[in-house]
């Protein structure tokens, strides 16, 4: 066993969580997760920023925060709830997404980037004595900010917390005291928070969803974000358009790349806002749904972008439409699917294996099963955007839908069609891709003639906005369009 020094230190914990998240994930499932995201980056992150704070981790419904000053800590809850009551003013009683927040300040250790130890375990046993709305202090954080904020906690007095061997004493500041607040007061703690900067108008990042029809009958889901010269992103298995459109997982490349284009991009059949429990689901069919989106949205020429197993389906779009598209360009692709791809025994029975669990795992609440699929996807990723992905695969997709899209994946082989591409393409793939081996990208590029290659130094296979990898995947993208 590895041995390191436990190391400590003293700090300010801030604990928070919204009151009955399950309540309003069972009504408006996304609805829910859309609103939190936007408060999140309108209002917590630029307030913990402001406030010189640090998230240690965030789940589905709250955040765990350290702070070198109880005054920051204090300060930056009492900024968040006198937000939110201005954000949820015309929002429905059923609907408004309320925040409870304990703050202590004490020793904690220090793993890494996490923390642990007392400090943290009764911060977030008084979140859970806080009114709705309102904010719980301790004693020693009442101690500390007495005489340097005008704020005027309640003794709520000594309380028995969970897991805790003595007593806390515990302050508490209701709603409607951070209501009733008069505005030079407010003022201390919401002056530091920057304002969220809004981007030009003609960069604004707001998606228009329509729908149209396949020739078999399918309705499919296509959205259009930003302004300029069109680009089309082929779908691709487990996506969905207001999902994906707030991920930290896809956000970050739909906004560089909608800045100076017209991004358009498509729910798959089986996925997303498209319909779903298809019973038909092929390589044919998907190339034929790309052609639907690209006529249903009156394009005539665009540049095309294929992601994993789009890039299968842009390549024979290509091939079969040369003149419709003007550039390709293919991250982490494959020309044979992954059960074509299988050449032992074991392989074979591997894939066979990982069908029968998705059939029996993929749509628990419990996201075990599809923490596989994270872990191949974006192993690189940070614990938020885990959580994501682990529920984008529960979103997107059924059980049944996902193992349909994984078999028509599978069985994707577009290897003759190489050699028949004749627009300008580039490739790229991640040098360390968990999912889909390097191996692969380089196969597409020697395959297309005159073919570019970039590889990538990462071992996610989506490339994400925070990596070092993700620069130069933009850059790359932007400049060969530009050609």
């Amino acid at each position: 066993m590895e041995n390191r020094s436990v190391q400590r230190r003293l700090a300010a914990i801030l604990a928070a969580d919204v009151v009955g998240y399950s309540r309003l994930m069972s009504s408006d499932e996304m609805g829910t997760l859309t609103a939190l995201k936007a408060h999140r980056r309108e209002l917590i992150d630029p307030a913990i920023a402001a406030h010189h704070g640090r998230i240690v981790k965030t789940t589905g419904d709250g955040a765990l925060v350290e702070f070198a000053s109880v005054v920051d800590a204090v300060g930056c809850a009492v900024a968040i709830q006198r937000g939110m009551l201005s954000r949820n003013v015309s929002v429905a009683d059923d609907k408004r997404i309320v925040f409870r927040i304990g703050i202590n300040v004490g020793d904690i250790i220090i793993d890494g980037d996490d923390i642990f130890g007392d400090g943290v375990n009764i911060a977030a046993r008084l979140e859970t004595l806080c009114e709705p709305g309102g904010v719980c202090i301790s004693r020693a954080a009442n101690d500390q900010i007495r005489d340097k904020l005008s704020l005027a906690f309640a003794d709520l007095g000594e309380q028995t917390v969970k897991n805790i061997s003595r007593a806390v004493g515990v302050f508490g500041l209701a709603l409607k005291d951070i209501e009733a607040l008069p505005e030079p007061d407010v003022q201390q703690f919401a002056a530091d928070v920057p304002p969220v900067e809004k981007p030009p108008a003609a960069a604004r990042y707001e998606q228009e969803i329509q729908f149209c029809m396949t020739p078999d009958g399918v309705q499919l889901a296509y959205a259009r974000i930003g302004s300029g010269p069109p680009l089309v992103k082929t779908g691709n298995w487990m996506t969905h358009l207001e999902f994906d459109f707030e991920s930290p997982i896809w956000r970050g490349l739909f906004r560089e790349l909608s800045r100076d284009r017209t991004l358009v991009r498509y729910d798959a059949r089986g996925n997303g806002l498209s319909d779903r429990d298809v019973e038909d689901v092929s390589q044919e069919l998907f190339v034929s749904d790309l052609e639907s989106v690209v006529d249903a949205a009156g394009l005539e020429r665009f540049a095309l972008l294929g992601i994993s197993q789009g890039c299968a389906v842009s390549i024979a779009y290509a091939v079969r439409h040369p003149e419709r598209v003007s550039h390709l360009v293919l991250v982490g692709g494959y020309p044979v699917g992954w059960a074509k791809r299988a050449r032992t025994a074991a392989e074979k029975e591997q894939g066979q294996a990982m069908l029968t669990l998705m059939r029996l795992g993929w749509g628990q609440e419990n996201p075990t099963f599809r923490q596989l699929f994270t872990s191949q996807f974006i192993p690189g990723g940070t614990k938020e955007q885990a959580d994501w992905f682990n529920e984008l695969q529960r979103i997107s997709t059924s059980p049944e839908d996902a193992v349909r899209c994984l078999l028509a994946i599978g069985d994707a082989d577009v290897s003759a069609l190489l050699g028949q591409v004749s627009v300008p393409t580039l490739v790229m793939h991640a040098r360390d891709d968990a999912r889909v081996p390097f191996d692969q990208g380089r196969r597409l590029a020697a395959g297309i003639p005159g073919a570019r290659f970039v590889p990538l130094a990462s071992r996610n296979h989506l490339i994400l906005e925070d990596e070092p990898a993700f620069p130069r995947f933009v850059q790359e993208i932007r400049a060969f369009l530009s050609t």
